[in-house]
């Protein structure tokens, strides 16, 4: 790049970030009547905003203190998730301190909206850390604000006295943004966000990035490094246990700085003006329920492997093999989804919405399937918010193309003959609605 065109996106940045404070203003101002506007935001390590006083003041005066954990599979590791909470318990003594995990890897903020009032907010926690901005990084910022709103929006809803902080992983891309002062788009999206809400963030990303380019730290190595220098990770992704203790001294860092001035504060005004206005706060996940299904379906034991293991974050899993086994509800909205599993010996599905079928099976199987995880399958997007509207979902009589996961076995020819990769089954627990399911 010329000189020249270095000093041009030099100053488009410079007027992009003078332009943000005008672009939260207006959004304050005018709430969803003014759509905001994306530009990429100056990164800090720490914007306390409106601070995390109510927390704060419940952990000073000694009171029981739950602090849920909304994430991927950075915040499921047992890393900073843990150790932040070990810190709280050390640093508040006379706190007892609950430890709420609502992570899931794999998974960004467009899931995480629907299942938060489940995985968190039913636990009635007083502060909430949000982690979807490296799940987050191939979403546009317009689906950022809907789905990160949403969680805001049902967190105070739920209770306005309960405190919510942004946090920014870091993988390997990022630090192109980061070394030029800017957070990448995802956490770029959630900092506008965070602006009108007032929510604290911290940049976790930016610190790693800093301590690399003063020598400190390597993104990613399968060995280890020299004395004094840190070995991130693996994969460019997930820390080790040295990355895992640098989110968790920033989160103590931030905690003390927000300490010295608490100010608790009703957070309810706050939802009186939205940020963007197809928000998704009426995101919610419904039990499938007996009376939606026809054929040959059975509720999984809760001793029952998959049950035992899933259970925790999908409540009853009903399972279908045979062919023609059908769900159906209506609801009335604007999406559907359903919460299900994929897994080697899943099946696939065909989709009918208000009487129209979906081109092809969907199948419930994909390329890294040599085990079982929580998923979920799209059956109706975008449709006329205000009707409503009838899905059936039915067992296909075939087996998907188990051929993408051959690349990951020692004999495939062998392995996908064997039981683990035969059969048609599905398996489903709730229904993700942008609505209302109608009985």
């Amino acid at each position: 790049m010329s000189p020249s065109m270095v000093s041009l996106r030099k100053l488009v940045i410079v007027l992009c970030l003078a332009l943000l404070p005008a672009v939260t203003l207006s959004n304050r101002l005018l709430g969803a009547e003014s759509p905001p506007t994306f530009a990429p935001v100056k990164a800090e390590l720490l914007r306390p905003r409106d601070g995390l006083g109510n927390v704060i003041a419940k952990l000073q005066a000694g009171q029981p203190v739950r602090i849920a954990y909304l994430g991927g599979s950075i915040t499921a590791a047992a890393g900073w998730r843990v150790q932040t909470r070990e810190w709280f318990s050390q640093r508040f003594s006379q706190a007892k301190i609950e430890e709420i995990d609502a992570a899931i890897g794999g998974t960004g903020s467009d899931l995480g909206v629907f299942r938060v009032d489940w995985d968190a907010l039913r636990h009635k926690p007083d502060l909430l850390f949000v982690e979807f901005a490296v799940n987050d990084g191939g979403a546009s910022a317009e689906r950022i604000w809907q789905a990160m709103e949403g969680i805001v929006r049902q967190t105070w809803a739920a209770n306005p006295q309960t405190d919510i902080c942004f946090v920014y992983t870091y993988c390997v891309g990022q630090e192109n943004d980061l070394r030029e002062g800017l957070c990448p788009r995802a956490a770029s999206a959630m900092e506008i966000l965070a602006d009108h809400y007032g929510i604290p963030s911290i940049n976790f990303a930016l610190k790693v990035v800093e301590l690399q380019r003063a020598g400190k730290l390597v993104f990613k190595s399968d060995e280890p490094t020299e004395a004094g220098v840190i070995r991130f990770s693996q994969d460019g992704v997930h820390p080790l246990t040295e990355g895992h203790r640098i989110y968790t001294q920033l989160v103590a860092e931030a905690v003390e700085q927000m300490a010295k001035e608490p100010r608790p504060r009703d957070h309810g005004p706050k939802l009186e003006t939205a940020f963007v206005e197809d928000h998704w706060q009426a995101a919610k996940m419904v039990p499938v329920t007996a009376s939606m299904l026809s054929g040959d379906w059975k509720k999984l034991a809760p001793e029952s492997p998959l049950a035992s293991r899933f259970g925790d974050r999908m409540g009853t899993i009903w399972e279908a093999a045979q062919p023609g086994s059908r769900l159906t509800f209506q609801f009335r909205g604007s999406t559907a989804r359903l919460y299900d599993l994929l897994g080697p010996d899943g099946g696939q599905v065909i989709i009918t919405v208000d009487g129209l079928p979906r081109g092809k099976p969907v199948p419930r199987f994909d390329s890294y399937c040599t085990y079982h995880r929580i998923a979920t399958l799209s059956v109706a997007e975008s449709l006329t918010a205000d009707q409503v509207h009838t899905v059936t979902v039915e067992v296909h009589p075939e087996q998907p193309d188990r051929s993408p996961v051959a690349f990951r076995l020692k004999d495939p020819a062998v392995e996908l003959k064997s039981p683990k990769y035969q059969g048609t089954n599905v398996r489903v627990s709730k229904i993700l609605v942008l609505g209302d399911v109608v009985d």
